[in-house]
């Protein structure tokens, strides 16, 4: 669960990140000009692999402040994370679908989701407020993404100030609101003094609405100077009450929440065009949510005396009658017996009158939930005590599909494991089915569907519902050559040993429990050794295992640790180096049982170990590079002439070869990129290929291959992505594309030592992604040679034959260009006489145009050639019938259609 606010500054206050930003109407997965031309002038050789993308499964790991149902379409709903993006949840699968996967490096912030907005009136439209922080630490400006296909594709519409998807009071909300009569109004609550916002096309532009008088005033903690809890919170929710208007005509009565004690909630009533503060209100408390019961008329206000989402500790519920005016303290306890603020607030569209809050700040030992029939005259709670600390509850928890939601805890009553949660801001009841309730916690999403048990007295069971939804940040990945194939090194809930990647590990590393590891590493030669280190409210800050990370045990530490810093394992397991935060860099030669300050290195440096000497440590601040060849006693300075000297640094030594390092980092406004040393880093040369490289690892070799294939996470050749090398880096070919971006990924990145191609990625926010090769025995067209030669048989066959009787018919449309990019649309006409079952159409671009985003089709490509292969549901073609896809692309220089196509290797018509 997220204890603190991850503001992520040690990363970004060393990045400095291009902020060039998509322009507004384009479609965003496209990439702007400057990359587009920055590509044209390489002169790296860059090959192409289609690579089969997966998150490595964890299943939450996150906190989850926004939950958004459809209030028109069944079973349509959508998810918001703080740094992790946006989900739909697809109810054939129960799980939630990733929607800003194409985010790219220099707008990594647009992964932070501060709003969600589904449209009612036309359920394909969906919009997205994004951005990660107000302050400096985020480069770029905040935008409103926006898509007419659930998801599938986005517009961009950049605003003139930031967003703050993981500041203090994200959890409060909907910031963002589509009018429910008239669809084409949008509005959004802005933070920082900025006010509120309108768009009256549909989300494309935006103007502010200089007569709302309220901007807020509320900041988490005014004396901070960073910008982070100093942060005007702003306007923080909008909400409609579509009685006052019809089909077509704005609606009138508009609600808002500002963050400020005294003015807490203002209204229009004439669309938007006068705003003022309503009588009676309550105040010393923000409104966190507001939510209209619109069958009765009841406007209910969840309030805390404070932002959230892990503060709070008082709280009100009131309910305001929009008739008469009315106010009245409908809370289910008595202000004074509240150590928590309310937040999570719902009611129940099929029966009025139901209404549902969360003590959202409770961490001990429980948060609770409460629920009311009848408009909050009367309460009951999802538990109550009956002699303390005995408890009884209304549901059952059953968290067997992510068992490690039990923090491998054993509490004293009345704290239990698992938990309900905690940060628990969003809730939301079913509009379409009483009986279904999800709610979002610090670090998962939890569901029920008996909902309805409550009130019959049975009780209701509570699961996981979190499937597919990814959101932890990476600061480490180990594959070693024997055991787990992964280890981890998480924020917020540790790490974990994956042994199968596709299976929710049992548990996260313990005895230690870290908060979030910093750093982990294992013996070389003896693997089964693996040592970790992290941050903790208390020492031990640093654990053993001896059992490839099944089990560990506490070390013991050095005097002044405050944080786990990097850590670094003997390739033959007989000692450690370790640089913590708070003191110098130490060495052992046990299982941390006592420690030696190491000479020659100062305090702060990152270390790593030699992959065979194990006698030899490397180490690295500011430019200099250290090496120590007496088990990390002593250390040397060796190489500093040209190596980044600002930024973040990482490096590595080549397993199996002593004194091979690559070293990638730096920053733009200095030496920046990937470097090579093979003599223990007494000297390295640049890659002069390699324009910027912020992470370095090592796989399994090719076939034939001497050298071990190199992964980064770099700019190469003016293009941004997760790049391979198998001949030790004179050629390199990108393996993932534009709809695989994950915003930042610079923080660990390792190849699988058993597995050609595979490679483990990390993201801040989307969790761990691994990919697998299509070229998987190590043999093809990597490196080098152009992908586009291979005769294949799909879809080798020329598409330029004479389709003589074709059986297909296919018609090619460009529906939008910009410089760039483009968008097009595809449709497969069946016009033989058999049905098809399972289509596989086949093309060749002409002007190298290269496939970003796609839609109703897997595309893949391949050189110039492109085959888009049927997903589940429109792969059966009756006699006639025509499946119709798209997708967007980039483009380097023309954009002439495709000359023909093939079905099975067989000519279709075009037209």
């Amino acid at each position: 669960m997220r204890r603190s606010a991850r503001p992520f500054a040690a990363l970004v206050a060393a990045l400095t990140l291009t902020a060039g930003l998509f322009a507004a109407g384009a479609p965003a997965s496209a990439r702007d000009s400057d990359a587009s031309t920055a590509a044209q002038a390489s002169d790296v050789s860059l090959a192409a692999d289609t690579y089969d993308w997966k998150n490595v499964r964890i299943d939450g790991g996150g906190f989850v402040p926004g939950i958004v149902f459809n209030r028109t379409e069944k079973n349509l709903a959508y998810a918001r994370t703080d740094i992790g993006g946006a989900y739909r949840w697809d109810q054939s699968g129960k799980q939630w679908k990733p929607l800003l996967d194409w985010v790219d490096w220099d707008h990594w912030g647009w992964t932070g989701v501060v709003s969600l907005a589904s449209d009612s009136v036309d359920p394909d439209k969906v919009y997205a407020a994004v951005g990660t922080y107000t302050n400096d630490w985020d480069p770029t400006n905040g935008a409103v993404l926006r898509s007419s296909d659930r998801g599938a594709t986005w517009k961009a519409s950049t605003l003139p100030f930031k967003l703050g998807g993981n500041m203090p009071g994200r959890g409060m909300g909907e910031r963002l609101a589509v009018d429910p009569n008239k669809n084409s109004v949008l509005y959004l609550g802005a933070p920082s003094g900025n006010g509120l916002w309108r768009s009256t096309d549909s989300g494309a532009t935006w103007s502010e609405v200089t007569a709302f008088p309220n901007p807020g005033n509320y900041s988490q903690d005014p004396t901070d100077t960073s910008g982070y809890g100093n942060d005007n919170q702003g306007i923080v929710w909008v909400t409609f009450d579509e009685r006052s208007g019809s089909a077509g005509s704005a609606t009138q009565d508009i609600y808002v929440g500002v963050a400020d004690k005294d003015n807490t909630v203002y209204r229009s009533t004439d669309g938007g065009t006068t705003w003022s503060r309503i009588a009676g209100q309550p105040t010393g408390y923000l409104a966190h949510k507001g939510v209209l019961d619109s069958d009765n008329g009841y406007l209910y206000l969840t309030l805390s005396d404070t932002g959230g989402p892990y503060d709070g500790g008082k709280g009100q519920i009131w309910r305001y009658t929009t008739a008469t005016g009315e106010w009245k303290d409908v809370s289910p306890v008595a202000e004074a017996d509240t150590y928590y603020g309310f937040s999570g607030l719902t009611v129940d569209r099929q029966h009025p009158g139901t209404v549902m809050a969360t003590a959202y700040s409770s961490w001990w030992p429980d948060t609770q939930i409460f629920r009311s029939t009848d408009s909050g005259a009367t309460w009951t709670q999802a538990w109550d005590y009956t002699s303390y600390p005995n408890r009884s509850n209304r549901f059952t928890q059953d968290v067997s599909s992510v068992p490690w939601l039990t923090w491998g805890a054993n509490p004293t009553p009345p704290e239990t494991t698992p938990k309900l949660g905690w940060m628990t801001e969003a809730l939301e009841i079913d509009p379409f089915d009483s009986n279904r309730m999800m709610y979002g916690t610090g670090a998962t999403i939890y569901g029920t569907e008996n909902l309805t048990n409550w009130d019959s007295g049975s009780q209701f069971k509570i699961t996981p519902m979190v499937k597919g939804l990814e959101e932890t940040a990476v600061n480490d990945l180990a594959s070693p050559p024997s055991g787990a194939p992964l280890l981890s090194a998480l924020g917020d809930i540790g790490g974990f040993r994956h042994t199968d990647l596709d299976a929710v590990p049992d548990m996260m590393f313990t005895s230690p429990n870290l908060t979030s590891t910093t750093s982990l590493d294992f013996a070389e030669s003896s693997p089964n050794t693996v040592v970790r280190v992290g941050s903790a409210d208390a020492a031990p800050h640093i654990g053993f295992s001896t059992d490839n990370g099944s089990n560990w045990f506490q070390g013991s530490e050095p005097s002044g640790v405050t944080g786990g810093g990097t850590v670094a394992a003997a390739a033959d397991a007989s000692g450690f180096v370790w640089s913590p935060e708070g003191t110098g860099v130490h060495h052992t030669t046990g299982y941390g049982s006592s420690w030696s300050a190491s000479t020659g290195i100062p305090q702060g440096a990152t270390v790593e170990s030699d992959r065979k000497n194990p006698k030899k440590f490397y180490g690295y601040k500011a430019g200099t590079f250290y090496v120590s060849t007496d088990g990390g006693a002593t250390f040397t300075a060796k190489a500093s002439s040209g190596l980044p000297t600002e930024g973040n640094v990482r490096f590595k030594a080549v397993p199996g070869t002593e004194g091979d390092i690559w070293l990638a980092g730096g920053a733009t406004t200095g030496a920046y990129g990937l470097w090579h040393s093979t003599d223990s880093g007494a000297t390295f040369t640049k890659l002069s290929g390699v324009g910027e490289a912020d992470s370095v690892g090592f796989g399994k070799a090719a076939a034939g291959a001497s050298y071990q294939t190199l992964f980064v996470s770099a700019k190469i050749g003016g293009v941004r992505g997760i790049f391979r090398s198998t001949d030790a880096g004179t050629s390199w070919t990108r393996i993932n594309d534009d709809a695989h971006q994950w915003g930042w990924t610079g923080a660990a990145i390792t190849g699988d030592p058993r597995v050609f191609g595979r490679v483990y990625v990390s993201t801040n926010g989307r969790g761990i992604m691994y990919g697998d090769s299509s070229d998987s025995d190590g043999g093809g067209t990597d490196p080098g040679t152009d992908p586009g030669t291979d005769p294949g048989t799909d879809p080798g066959t020329d598409p330029g034959t004479d389709p003589g009787d074709a059986a297909c018919s296919v018609t090619y449309k460009v529906t939008n260009q910009w410089s760039g990019g483009f968008q097009a649309d595809v449709t497969l006409t069946n016009t033989g006489s058999a049905e098809l079952d399972g289509w596989k159409l086949a093309w060749t671009f002409p002007d190298g145009q290269k496939v970003g985003q796609a839609w109703n089709a897997t595309v893949d490509q391949d050189g110039a050639k492109v085959t888009a292969t049927n997903v589940s549901w429109n792969g059966r073609l009756a006699p006639g019938a025509s499946a119709g896809f798209g997708f967007t692309g980039t483009l380097t220089g023309g954009n002439t259609a495709p000359g023909a196509f093939s079905l099975g290797g067989e000519a279709c018509a075009t037209g």
